[in-house]
């Protein structure tokens, strides 16, 4: 049995594993790369005549550890280049990948239209190629065509030697460790998949599940070399940054924030504070029509969430829903908020501060002393968000040089990654005497290395960080 690793691989984004038995190829997660630039990109496609750096006709089956497009945002263009298998993954992964790949779909739709019309404009100049990896909405539904739900827990055959079993991971609605079980030769080996790994105690979301003893971990790294700083509740935290960005002083609190997962979150942390609290009633702004529909999505699997979550609902029949909040749909209603001059809380996305609507509110807000943009979560180096973190006086948006006059905060307790300390509890649950080898992905490389010290230090001695590309015998 040969494991190779063609993405996630000393970074943080484009999850792709393929496993290869005698005579069966899985692929675990098929996720876009957003750590290559378009120089990068270019070049790995020409060398490659592909997306893929394998044949797409020759892969059997993939699992699908969550919706996050990091993990599944290729999953159309493994169709288009010849895939005809299915995508195993649990029911509410498929319901919010669907929202999310034709978001990007649409997306793609829109910047081939603009090179079309471009490219008319411009007469007699050379016409630009389309990128190797775009699809669209025909992709799209063919690809969410052979998606198969599975139930966390349920022990499912893939092939006449493969089964495997999802855990709940946490981390996002429908997350999952997975589990295979692989009959080679007579002998049974269990592999893991951790996928993304939530966090105890997080909102909505139950902690994540205990796996079984397996031979081999691969385990995700994001924050392998750092713990939480706010060790608060989630409602706590938030509440004491708007009673003092919006009632202590008459403000507006910005909150750029993912649309699905981070978003809901907020909601139902929103909706339990102004329960809690008797805030005054200040408006909340969603700001997202993908959050919109991924939030109907949570709605819809209420049974899957937390104890608390399933309590807040029978008390109260909406988890989200309250009066003060105000869903924007279109982009007038969007730019409308502009106008609006009461205090207010304002939930855009993308969390990175790096396109999508919460660019404008940045915009309009980012010279106003008596406004806040609430950081809480990660952002890559290069983006919106990573240069308000860093305490940048002035930032281009736009094409505007800008003077940064409104308050920049962060807090970190919605970040939906377990840190340092919940990924070494994940691992711990395996008897370093039986644990034959652990792979670490999806991280930087500092942060990597780093938990590969901290999980040796645990008395796990075989502990890789495979390069891109490398091929491993299980």
């Amino acid at each position: 049995m040969k494991l190779t690793f063609w993405g996630a691989a000393q970074q943080v984004t484009g999850s792709m594993f393929l496993l290869e038995t005698d005579d069966y190829r899985i692929l675990i997660d098929c996720g876009s790369d957003f750590d290559l630039d378009e120089i990068g990109r270019k070049t790995r496609y020409e060398e490659q005549k592909s997306v893929f750096p394998f044949d797409a006709s020759l892969i059997n089956t993939v699992l699908l550890t969550h919706a996050h497009i990091d993990h599944s945002g290729n999953i159309p263009n493994l169709y288009k280049y010849g895939f005809e298998g299915r995508v195993v993954c649990t029911e509410p992964t498929l319901a919010l990948t669907s929202l999310l790949l034709r978001d990007a779909a649409n997306l793609h739709q829109k910047r081939l239209n603009a090179r079309m019309n471009g490219s008319s404009k411009k007469r007699g100049k050379k016409k630009k190629e389309v990128p190797m990896d775009y699809f669209v909405e025909k992709n799209v539904n063919e690809a969410l065509d052979n998606f198969v739900p599975v139930a966390f827990g349920q022990r499912y055959r893939i092939a006449d030697n493969v089964t495997i079993v999802f855990y709940a991971a946490g981390h996002l609605l429908g997350a999952a460790h997975i589990v295979l079980e692989v009959y080679e030769d007579g002998e049974k080996k269990r592999i893991c998949f951790s996928g993304d790994i939530g966090r105890s105690n997080y909102p909505l979301l139950i902690d994540p599940q205990e796996i079984p003893q397996v031979d081999y971990l691969i385990c995700e790294s994001t924050y392998g070399n750092r713990l939480h700083e706010d060790q608060g509740s989630p409602a706590e935290a938030l509440a004491d940054v708007i009673k003092r960005t919006c009632i202590d002083i008459p403000g507006r609190l910005i909150i750029p924030s993912f649309s699905v997962g981070r978003t809901q979150a907020l909601l139902y942390t929103l909706n339990k504070i102004y329960m809690d609290h008797s805030f005054p009633n200040l408006k909340v702004f969603s700001d997202s029509p993908l959050a919109h529909s991924s939030t109907k999505v949570y709605q819809r699997h209420v049974r899957l969430l937390n104890k608390e979550a399933r309590t807040f609902q029978d008390d109260n029949d909406m988890l989200f829903d309250f009066d003060n909040l105000i869903y924007l749909e279109s982009s007038d209603a969007s730019k409308a908020v502009s106008n609006y001059n009461e205090p207010c809380i304002i939930i855009s996305s993308s969390g990175m501060v790096q396109g999508g609507r919460v660019e404008q509110h940045v915009e309009a807000n980012i010279g106003n002393p008596y406004a806040t943009i609430l950081m809480i979560g990660y952002a890559s180096e290069g983006t919106l968000g990573w240069r308000l973190l860093n305490g940048q006086d002035t930032i281009s948006i736009r094409g505007k040089q800008l003077p940064v006059l409104a308050n920049i905060e962060k807090i970190d307790v919605f970040s939906g990654h377990g840190d340092q300390n919940d990924l070494l509890k994940f691992i711990k649950l395996q008897d370093p005497e039986k644990l034959k080898g652990i792979f670490l992905v999806h991280g930087e490389q500092q942060s990597m290395a780093d938990f590969q010290s901290k999980i040796q230090e645990n008395g796990y001695k075989s502990v890789e960080i495979p390069l891109r590309g490398r091929t491993y015998e299980l």
